[in-house]
């Protein structure tokens, strides 16, 4: 699809967000467009129901199927399995840093937090669905240094029931931070802070 249908279009499908995750969904990406969401088996969502911006603020819901031979079933726990909540978590994550490419943001996403998750369930092998409300609630571009962020309140819900909840997610979006030639060593190559004294 084209850049502006992408930034127009109000949900997506799991073939959209695969196409995302391997850099071939937008055929016409601006320059400096560097973002994707993680591939499986770390992609925690399989569509988004709708996404929308309101000014600065917005909202998005999305979708999960559960999978009873899931990665993480085979090894958290044995004989107990359970999805990692860090992993709803990282769902939320992901939602943000794509709402905020979706609002324009060029470069590449990152996480940048949360004030505070709490669960009070949890995601079984014989669930179905998660599903994940985000209520956006601030969106910033930066136009002098091309970085964007955004922050959101996350409900996470398994078959219906509330089990998580994330207030005050972060993400942003970065130039120039992609380590596109791995595994080679190069600029990009050693993480940190970011800061180069």
């Amino acid at each position: 699809m084209k850049y502006t249908e992408f930034t127009e279009k109000s949900s997506f499908e799991l073939e959209n967000l695969l196409a995302f995750s391997y850099g071939r969904m937008i055929e016409d990406p601006p320059e400096g467009f560097d973002a994707r969401l993680p591939a499986p088996p770390f992609l925690m969502v399989d569509r988004i129901l709708s996404i929308e911006k309101n000014g600065n603020r917005g909202k998005i819901v999305a979708e999960q199927d559960i999978r009873i031979d899931a990665w993480y079933f085979q090894c958290h726990f044995p004989g107990d399995p359970v999805q990692p909540g860090c992993l709803c978590v990282d769902a939320i994550w992901q939602l943000i840093g794509f709402y905020c490419v979706w609002r324009g943001a060029l470069g590449a996403g990152r996480a940048l937090g949360c004030d505070q998750v709490s669960f009070n369930g949890q995601v079984r092998p014989h669930n179905k669905v998660v599903r994940y409300e985000i209520e956006i609630v601030r969106f910033q571009g930066m136009k002098n240094s091309g970085t964007s962020m955004v922050i959101g309140n996350g409900e996470v819900f398994v078959d219906g029931e509330s089990i998580a909840s994330v207030q005050r997610a972060r993400a942003g979006v970065f130039k120039d931070i992609t380590y596109r030639d791995y595994p080679f060593l190069s600029e990009n190559a050693i993480g940190g802070s970011g800061d180069k004294a």
